[in-house]
């Protein structure tokens, strides 16, 4: 560990030299933009000078780069989620979160006329849906509803409730499903300071 942090300290001066030489700056002009002395630059590019949060984030602002650029860290990892779909009842549900537990968010599909004979039903949680394409039946309680692209639903789903595709063409569902006591809170406006 401590070898790999000393390779990562020691190859910051030859990059903040590389980045200066790039961008054709002398110490004197890099100096006057970051109020950082001559000598502190010319040590900290010969690996004299161990380098210090005070003096790269005034470099990283003036090569205008992140500060991870400066250090070299490592790439962070790939952030795509890559669902596997699941089928249930001719539906297909795609997962969009990784982790167990908490709000999950999936993808449903489905294929028109599907399920073929709902049945409500009613767990722990709450639901909140998003129509992306196509129309979307939803029996909620007392409730049938014929929701459109754009519409939003959300629900205890406590309540006993059914989705269904009644169109022609397939619908596309983005769902929202928490633990009892979860809600989404959504931000209609930025909150003043």
């Amino acid at each position: 560990m401590a070898n790999e942090e000393a390779a990562v300290l020691a190859a910051v001066g030859p990059r903040l030299r590389a980045l200066r030489k790039q961008r054709g700056t002398t110490l004197t002009e890099l100096a006057d933009t970051t109020g950082i002395s001559v000598s502190t630059l010319s040590r900290l590019e010969s690996g004299q000078r161990r380098p210090t949060l005070e003096l790269l984030l005034p470099l990283a602002r003036a090569h205008q780069v992140p500060l991870d650029e400066l250090v070299g860290a490592p790439a962070v990892g790939d952030p795509r989620v890559r669902p596997r779909p699941i089928v249930r009842h001719g539906m297909t549900f795609l997962p969009l979160t990784r982790r167990p537990g908490g709000l999950q968010a999936f993808k449903q599909i489905l294929p028109p006329h599907t399920p073929a004979d709902p049945q409500p039903q009613s767990h722990e949680g709450y639901e909140w849906l998003y129509v992306l394409s196509g129309q979307l039946r939803l029996r909620l309680g007392g409730h049938d509803l014929l929701l459109a692209p754009g519409e939003v639903a959300e629900f205890d789903t406590r309540v006993p409730h059914c989705v269904t595709n009644p169109g022609p063409g397939p619908t596309e569902v983005l769902n929202l499903y928490g633990p009892q006591g979860e809600r989404l809170h959504v931000r209609a406006r930025p909150s003043t300071g």
